[in-house]
């Protein structure tokens, strides 16, 4: 085992933004024009995968490296909210539709293919091995001159996991689809937000004790998220002869009792006793990761069972065409830090929530509450706070996570608990920023599906219910209701009343029921709402009023005393 040196700025701000990966690929990548920008004649690459962990942090370093970027989503609005939205094309694809896939690939060079049903439940085999077959046909169909996806290490000659074997079996897929095909094979991905690395922060930061599979004493070859990201952008000028999968891993090798007695150290902890038992198969593990830390079992579940192999790099010949870094790979030591200090800073720039739940509900609320969907049962409050917009706002966007929800706390952890329970996301997967929302961002159980900075949030469920459920916050100047609408300022009147209290917090519950089940659902909990829905209104209000009163007395007078 190699053990890097973690140089002085990976726990400050130099370390915190590091330069886009772009800068150690000179040679290999177009290169941005004089205004920082790809040039109008560069290379056009569709990524897929978009939302996800990995997709989410690829757009800026291809757009970094030169590169024209077509963002392919199902669901295209769902981007706005993304830091690189004005930068890239953004079109909608589904990758299991051949016309539509094919029409979104059509024009490009490369195609990424950041997509696998990891923690989607049943069926998932035949969902990859259609969806890969249906991709590859339509990259073969619309000119494509590569193919990039992103896998799993696995050891050669022994019977794999369903996820790892299925990962493996789109990887074969796509190098037989005609199309030139680079397959990279990473095992533990280490970075702020990545699944595999909250599994390990969370295991050693809460259990300084354990009993654990033997298989904690397998070798594994992780790899930090930065380092993937430049294999993924210099994979895209591989020359047109090469068509192949390859191993990619940082320079440590360490069993998973290594990594968290090293992580252990990092984050000062003491050391862990960390007892190995044969008892625990991956489906015991698997509940018992989903109860200790925030991811759910079905995620869980295929990365514990990918820790049951020694996953270990074989061959390091990606080098010859993306070429290590002048000052190595990343070591453990020194990712884990850079992903501490991301998330003591709060820049997590995506996590593993960042892809919707597989099976949640994604259907819009239906801007007719008489549409002929049926029922729809709301539950609406409004309040008077004495606090401008700008401070109630700010409360409204930092609801959920480490804040809570503002009223009964048990009866929000018990039906998180219950949600993981019938395998949902529960109110573990908390925020990606503790203060600042942005369209499709998760939070607990929620999704952010509709977001006017200053003026509404709303939320859609995520967790298991028989129907369709959100949460809506609304801040409006008082006196006006949010179907009233001015003619030349936004529709809100008079702009000074968007600076001083008082204010108006509208808050609504909406409901659309399945069946029998649905309507008994909403009757068992509705007479819970007024403690739940209205002790959260009344505490936001006093938080806003309270924020508001602080800044006041902050505020200098004409003579500049406060």
């Amino acid at each position: 085992m190699t053990h890097d040196a973690a140089p002085s700025d990976d726990a400050a701000g130099p370390g915190l933004a590091p330069e886009p990966v772009a800068t150690t690929l000179a040679g290999l990548v177009p290169g941005t024009g004089p205004d920082g920008r790809p040039r109008p004649d560069a290379p056009l690459v569709a990524v897929t995968g978009v939302t996800g962990y990995v997709g989410g942090r690829l757009v800026p370093e291809l757009l970094a490296a030169g590169y024209r970027v077509r963002a392919v989503a199902r669901h295209p609005d769902r981007l706005r909210g993304r830091p690189w939205y004005d930068d890239v094309e953004v079109v909608e694809g589904d990758a299991s539709d051949l016309d539509g896939i094919r029409a979104a690939l059509t024009g490009t060079s490369v195609a990424y293919y950041l997509i696998h049903s990891l923690g989607t439940g049943r069926s998932f085999e035949q969902r990859d091995r259609r969806t890969a077959l249906t991709f590859g046909q339509a990259a073969r169909e619309a000119g494509v001159g590569r193919i990039v996806y992103l896998g799993g290490l696995h050891p050669e000659g022994e019977e794999l996991s369903p996820h790892l074997a299925s990962r493996t079996e789109v990887g074969e897929i796509l190098l037989a689809s005609g199309v030139p095909t680079t397959v990279l094979r990473a095992a533990v991905i280490l970075g702020s937000g990545s699944a595999s690395f909250e599994m390990m922060r969370y295991l050693t930061e809460r259990l300084p004790a354990m009993t654990v599979p033997t298989w904690v004493d397998n070798r594994i070859q992780p790899i930090a998220v930065r380092d993937v990201l430049r294999y993924l952008v210099g994979s895209a000028a591989m020359p047109a002869d090469v068509s192949r999968a390859f191993d990619i891993g940082g320079p440590d090798v360490l069993t998973y009792r290594e990594m968290m007695q090293h992580y252990a150290e990092i984050a000062e902890l003491r050391r862990r006793v960390i007892v190995g038992v044969p008892v625990l198969t991956p489906r015991l593990s698997s509940h018992w990761v989903s109860v200790v830390t925030p991811v759910p079992g079905g995620l869980a579940r295929p990365l514990v069972e990918s820790l049951v192999h020694e996953v270990v790099c074989d061959e390091h010949d990606v080098a010859r065409y993306v070429p290590d870094p002048p000052d190595g790979l990343i070591g453990f030591d020194r990712a884990v830090r850079l992903a501490l200090t991301r998330i003591r800073e709060a820049s997590v720039t995506t996590r593993w929530s960042s892809a919707a739940v597989p099976g949640a509900p994604s259907d819009p609320l239906p801007s007719d509450p008489d549409w002929a969907g049926g029922s729809l049962y709301v539950d609406e409050r409004r309040v008077d706070v004495d606090a401008s917009p700008a401070a109630l706002w700010r409360v409204i966007e930092a609801v959920g996570g480490e804040r809570g929800w503002f009223s009964w706390s048990l009866a929000w952890r018990v039906r998180g608990l219950l949600d993981r329970v019938v395998g949902g996301p529960g109110l573990r997967r908390g925020r990606r920023d503790p203060s600042r929302l942005r369209l499709d961002d998760a939070v607990d159980f929620w999704r952010v599906e509709a977001l006017e900075p200053g003026r509404l949030l709303r939320l859609r469920a995520e967790m298991r219910l028989p129907g369709l459920a959100w949460l809506e916050l609304r801040v409006e100047p008082s006196g006006r209701t949010h179907d009233d609408a001015g003619d030349g300022d936004g529709g809100h009147g008079d702009r000074d009343a968007w600076t001083k209290p008082p204010t108006v917090f509208a808050q609504r519950a909406l409901f659309h029921p399945h069946g029998l089940a649905g309507q008994l659902y909403w009757w068992s909990v509705y007479p819970f709402h007024g403690v739940v829905f209205g002790g959260m209104q009344r505490n936001v209000a006093r938080a806003a009023e309270t924020a508001e009163r602080a800044r006041t007395d902050r505020t200098p007078n004409a003579d500049g005393r406060p």
